[in-house]
């Protein structure tokens, strides 16, 4: 009885869960957060309370928690996964590596912090979203430069970096003036993977080694290659944030004052609160998701949309686009949103007008080539969900009836009709008459 009266509690539930990540919400809301210790919880409070104080559901479990599951009667129980348990070797419960990519590949976001503790199972989560961790297991980064001062020399192993990407929509409107604390391992990305990102860099003088060892071979990553923080953003708008440091998220380090060598400065806190929220932020849709509503095209001077369209036709094409603000959908006005007129390759490439309100709209000319066409709109920028919207439409010569009677072009052809016809005329009478 007990377990039959907890299936009907939970299909009595799923409609409330289904309903918690959905177009028209496209903010996470349910996330799964996986520790390794429990002393995490208060020891990263200040980034779990920020998350909490923005509406979002955190489930806390231990990695190693046997009844841990994604998904039950094939619907997802969260819409983002955080996986704070670098040195986890194995997950409980139905949890592993193709879960995860699945989960991924299902269009809900991650977020993966490592140390220099890092298992072979976090390092290939990252490997599968063309991120790979130095192969050195106890290599760190250290950098004798652009490190952070503090009261013992150390072995500069906690960096103050400030080579973060600039991008308003990733990192927030407001600049990050105070450098970020990192202290962790670095990483390199995939050139294959075109769809990974460096948020934070490793400076020029930055190196990756184990630093209880005297180097006896060059570093295997160096300099600005190393990647300290990395984001992918899947052909599927899912989102995923790799950070090679777990005390990135720590109350420790967002507390902490920060002075980079060599600088006069000293700021009363780091960059890392400032950083870490605005990073999540845009992991969690609540910034740059865009959706294109109201798609629809027109002859000029009609209003009714045609299920062909004839060459030479003047026609028009509108669309809204609106991005999400983490709390409603706001008009998104840019100048760099195109229109193709598409059959195996663009006819007609014409960048469209906006009003300004998220309104987009462009006039063309049905090109003089009839097949099936398609209107195309493949937006791609740094930051933002990406927007492929494509309708078929079929373009159709003129009908037999529907050409001009004479055509100017066509003279020369009469002329020369004629003047055939009127030769042979000529011809005749004088091959007839002539004696």
């Amino acid at each position: 009885m007990a377990n039959l009266s907890g299936h009907i509690l939970t299909l009595l539930l799923f409609p409330i869960l289904i309903a918690a990540f959905s177009p028209e919400n496209p903010t996470d809301r349910r996330i799964l957060v996986l520790l390794d210790d429990l002393s995490l919880k208060s020891s990263h409070s200040i980034f779990f309370n920020s998350l909490q104080s923005r509406g979002f559901l955190l489930d806390f479990k231990l990695a190693d928690d046997p009844s841990l599951s994604l998904q039950r009667y094939g619907q997802y129980l969260y819409d983002a996964l955080v996986l704070f348990a670098p040195s986890t070797e194995r997950f409980g419960g139905s949890l592993d590596l193709a879960a995860i990519l699945d989960f991924a590949d299902s269009g809900h976001d991650v977020i993966v912090a490592a140390d220099e503790n890092a298992s072979d199972l976090i390092r290939n989560i990252a490997a599968e979203c063309g991120v790979d961790f130095d192969e050195d297991s106890s290599a760190v980064v250290i950098d004798h430069i652009s490190y952070a001062v503090s009261e013992t020399e150390g072995d500069h192993t906690l960096i103050a970096s400030d080579d973060f990407i600039k991008s308003d929509v990733i990192l927030g409107s407001t600049p990050i003036e105070a450098p970020i604390l990192f202290k962790g391992i670095g990483h390199s990305l995939n050139p294959a993977n075109t769809l990974v990102l460096k948020v934070l860099s490793g400076s020029s003088s930055s190196y990756s080694a184990n630093p209880k060892l005297k180097l006896s071979s060059p570093p295997a990553l160096t300099g600005s290659a190393i990647s300290l923080v990395s984001i992918v953003q899947a052909r599927n708008n899912a989102r995923i944030l790799i950070s090679g440091s777990l005390d990135l998220f720590s109350d420790k380090l967002f507390k902490s004052s920060v002075q980079k060598a060599g600088s006069p400065t000293r700021y009363g806190k780091s960059g890392n609160e400032q950083f870490v929220t605005e990073l999540s932020k845009w992991v969690f849709h609540e910034r740059g998701h865009l959706k294109a509503v109201n798609v629809r095209h027109n002859k000029v001077g009609e209003s009714e949309e045609p299920a062909m369209y004839r060459i030479n036709d003047e026609l028009e094409y509108f669309v809204e686009i609106y991005e999400w603000s983490g709390t409603s959908w706001e008009p998104y006005v840019a100048s760099d949103v195109q229109l193709q007129f598409y059959m195996m390759s663009p006819y007609v490439l014409k960048t469209m007008l906006t009003d300004q309100k998220g309104f987009y709209s462009v006039s063309m000319k049905v090109p003089d080539v009839y097949g099936v066409f398609q209107f195309k709109i493949e937006y791609q920028r740094l930051g933002y969900t990406s927007l492929s919207l494509s309708k078929q439409i079929p373009v159709r010569p003129f009908r037999h009836n529907e050409y001009e009677r004479f055509i100017t072009t066509a003279f020369p052809y009469y002329g020369a009709s004629f003047s055939t016809m009127a030769g042979f005329f000529i011809f005749s009478i004088v091959y007839l008459y002539n004696k």
